[in-house]
């Protein structure tokens, strides 16, 4: 199967028609233009859901080994092409290339889809007692709609895309308006490897997302982001009976134990929290640390976190960036200062530059913070972690399980036994022992309370694209 090749980045946003008009977008670490990105109306959704609803009936009756194939194929066209999505990547969320960011999620989208296919999806006998046998097999819904978001803008997508076409749905895609160039970069080389109409791009505001949530010819929505934009998706998707996935706000707490060193967790906490700036749904996003070792503990992430460089992105030696756009940089000033007002401790950072280009917040801790203070208890998404210190592990679950998010959480100790009987305690969808954040393709994942339903990954996340089907007889 043929894919294009670009030699860069400018050729790639040539190739997607991004270059001369549209709305501007900008790189937040710059200001700098970009490219322009599509403005759709609902009449181009519409569009889009009909070539998806029609190129369907033939899609679903492709086989699963055709599907894998064309995955594959789609890996095969991003891994030709990574270095160029990787520096678009780069520009318009400003995360840096090295790292665990752009290239990384480069290469994460193409690790995905490789997974994705080789998922093996069997009938499943339920009963054969000798008078009764039943199975139950999987068969594609209809039209999907992913709306993604902007921190993690390509592998989100693929999240999306992988299993909704390996299945054999049709999809219609609706990034972010903050990252669309990324978005329709992925799409347009993807769509390389399976037919036309089977997969489709919108660009557009919130208002464009409305109408795909609630669009009578979409089967299914699969939506990653906030909380409260997701409670507005299940409003509007209800009256169409949808069947929805949502992977919703996190605020993911870690608990650390007594008998850790210090020194050997720095790091792993520290990226557990500050992976892609903190702008990560499932990070470490509020920290539990026992009395005993709180200053040790502090100071460790401390010293790991200062030598850390920040800047723009396209600067080989940064691994961290600025926050993508402006509303998210207000809340995580806002929240910091709240946490300042309170008395609480600024251990490093908390003091962002004034005048400065870019939306960089610089990476901040914050210790002897209560348990309540807002930075605390909202999602601050952002390069600031609060730090608070418990008396016993039974106050520290408390608090662990205190909000009602609860996408990941983690267990910090030198005794694995200690820590799974902490971790069957707590209350969230993945519960991760000494590291924090690494999912995996083939582990479900996805949240509880309002941090949403439905799992993505593995067998389980291909099943959610799929209508079960029981013949007994």
């Amino acid at each position: 199967m043929s894919f294009p090749t670009y030699s860069s980045y400018e050729e790639l946003l040539s190739a997607i028609d991004a270059g001369d008009s549209g709305r501007e977008i900008l790189n937040p670490a710059t200001g700098e233009r970009i490219g322009f990105a599509d403005t759709d109306s609902v009449e181009d959704l519409n569009a889009a859901v009909t070539r998806a609803r029609e190129a369907f009936a033939s899609f679903a009756t492709t086989t699963h080994e055709q599907r894998s194939a064309m995955l594959n194929a789609a890996a095969d066209a991003i891994e030709a092409n990574a270095e160029p999505l990787a520096q678009l990547l780069s520009r318009e969320q400003g995360k840096p290339l090295n790292g665990p960011n752009a290239r990384f999620e480069v290469g994460a989208c193409s690790s995905w889809l490789r997974a994705t296919a080789s998922f093996e999806l069997e009938p499943e006998v339920i009963v054969d007692d000798g008078e009764t046998y039943s199975t139950m097999t999987y068969r594609p819904l209809g039209v999907v709609g992913a709306i993604g978001p902007w921190n993690w803008p390509m592998m989100i997508t693929v999240w999306q895309v992988a299993p909704a076409l390996r299945m054999g749905n049709t999809v219609v895609v609706k990034p972010s308006e903050y990252t669309p160039l990324s978005v329709k970069a992925l799409v347009h080389l993807i769509a390389t490897a399976v037919p036309e109409g089977v997969l489709n791009y919108v660009s557009g505001d919130r208002e464009l997302g409305a109408a795909l949530s609630k669009h009578p010819d979409v089967d299914k929505l699969m939506f990653t982001g906030s909380t409260s934009t997701g409670q507005k998706i299940i409003e509007a998707s209800a009256p169409t009976y949808k069947r929805l996935t949502l992977e919703l706000g996190g605020n993911d707490a870690g608990i650390v134990l007594d008998d850790v060193d210090p020194a050997a967790i720095a790091e792993g906490l520290f990226w557990g929290a500050f992976i892609n700036t903190g702008q990560t749904c499932a990070a470490l996003k509020r920290l539990y640390v026992p009395e005993s070792i709180y200053d040790e503990v502090v100071n460790a992430l401390a010293e790991f976190a200062k030598n850390v460089p920040m800047g723009e992105g396209l600067d080989e030696n940064n691994v961290l960036g600025p926050l993508q756009n402006k509303a998210q940089y207000d809340i995580v000033a806002d929240l910091v200062q709240k946490a300042k007002d309170s008395g609480a401790r600024v251990v490093i950072g908390g003091d962002p530059e004034e005048g400065q280009k870019g939306y960089f917040y610089p990476t901040t801790l914050v210790a002897d913070i209560d348990p309540d203070n807002a930075l605390v208890v909202e999602e601050q998404f952002g390069p600031a972690l609060p730090i608070v210190r418990y008396s016993t592990v039974d106050e520290a679950i408390d608090l662990a399980n205190s909000l009602d998010v609860g996408l990941g959480s983690s267990v910090w100790s030198a005794d694995r036994e200690r820590a799974l009987s902490v971790a069957e305690r707590l209350r969230a969808g993945t519960t991760w022992i000494n590291n924090h954040g690494a999912v995996d393709p083939r582990i479900p994942f996805g949240g509880s309370g309002h941090s949403g339903y439905g799992v993505e990954f593995g067998i389980e996340g291909l099943k959610g694209l799929g209508q079960p089907h029981v013949i007994t007889g």
